[in-house]
């Protein structure tokens, strides 16, 4: 500390500097600490020393203070900080979650374009048709020995996928990352391999419809009106209202028939509509599917019980009536 200047408010201004020279206390540091002090005693009572030495305790007291510890939160103080924090975490939580599954669902979206790329070479290099009826019914890529699967080899267990493989340059196109629950019921066998891991790699149905079967696509009506594959969790669908996205052309009546309350694949359901999902509820998610059509374009479906889904996408046919 440098030396204690007392400065006092006086009543007699005129004799002030004889007053503060004789209160100068020089402590061996250059730097001085100022007090003001207001003092209206008389001046031959010697209480300048008095006052003197009372500024200096309060100095004292002063740099006690200063070397304190700081005090920590109240419990109040901790609380609001706490319920700041709740807050910002209710608000920001949802949207990172709808984040994420936006970039999921443009990477679905994705795959399937690359996939329609890959149905298209396909079709250039075998006479514009699409793979005949086949086995494959599966979500496996490779046999249980690690040996890949062919079309001249595919079985029951085998995805559609590999009619195509020659045309793809990764797997993963075919697989869907928000298909995140495995549908064990409909994973007939997995080959000895992680149902986890498989699904990454067959997220998608094939349209399976018996019209579509080996069908020259030249002679569909319109292929941007054609469904080839969407979101599902079963890899082959045959078509029907049972397992299919369209009711038939029925009016009210129902689609998916299996996937619903009393159907046995209703457990997986929820697969189905699987982005942008709004709901939590076993028979409803409020979100949407992708779907990849002949031509090679995406699209999105939103959940439905089939009005807004013509059978004829299924068939590649006309419209009736035309």
């Amino acid at each position: 500390m440098g030396a204690t200047i007392l400065l006092f408010v006086w009543q007699k201004p005129d004799i002030l500097v004889r007053w503060w020279q004789l209160a100068l206390t020089p402590t061996g540091d250059s730097l001085p600490s100022l007090v003001i002090i207001a003092y209206s005693g008389s001046l031959e009572d010697g209480n300048l020393y008095r006052i003197r030495a009372s500024a200096q305790e309060h100095l004292r007291e002063q740099e006690k203070a200063t070397m304190r510890k700081p005090r920590g939160f109240t419990l109040i103080e901790l609380l609001v900080v706490i319920a700041i924090i709740a807050i910002l975490m209710a608000v920001l939580v949802p949207a990172l979650n709808k984040s994420r599954e936006k970039v999921k669902d443009i990477s679905c979206r994705s795959n399937l374009k690359n996939i329609g790329v890959a149905v298209l070479m396909y079709l250039d290099a075998n006479e514009r048709k699409l793979p005949p009826a086949n086995p494959a019914n599966g979500f496996l890529w490779y046999n249980a020995g690690g040996v890949q699967y062919t079309p001249q080899t595919a079985n029951g267990d085998t995805y559609w996928g590999i009619y195509y493989y020659d045309y793809v340059k990764t797997l993963k196109i075919f697989g869907c990352p928000s298909l995140t629950h495995v549908p064990e019921g409909l994973i007939y066998n997995n080959g000895g391999q992680d149902p986890a891991k498989v699904i990454q790699k067959s997220g998608f149905a094939l349209n399976y419809h018996s019209r579509m079967r080996g069908r020259n696509t030249n002679t569909i009506y319109k292929q941007d009106e054609a469904i080839f594959c969407y979101d599902m969790s079963e890899p082959r669908p045959e078509g029907g209202t049972d397992d299919s996205l369209h009711n038939n052309d029925v009016p009210g009546a129902m689609n998916l028939t299996q996937y619903r309350k009393g159907g046995s694949r209703f457990f997986t359901y929820r697969q189905i509509f699987r982005h942008n999902v709004r709901y939590a509820d076993a028979d409803r998610t409020g979100g949407r599917l992708n779907m990849l059509w002949l031509d090679g374009h995406v699209s999105t479906l939103n959940e439905t019980t089939g009005d807004d889904v013509e059978l004829r996408w299924y068939t590649g046919d006309k419209p009736k009536g035309r």
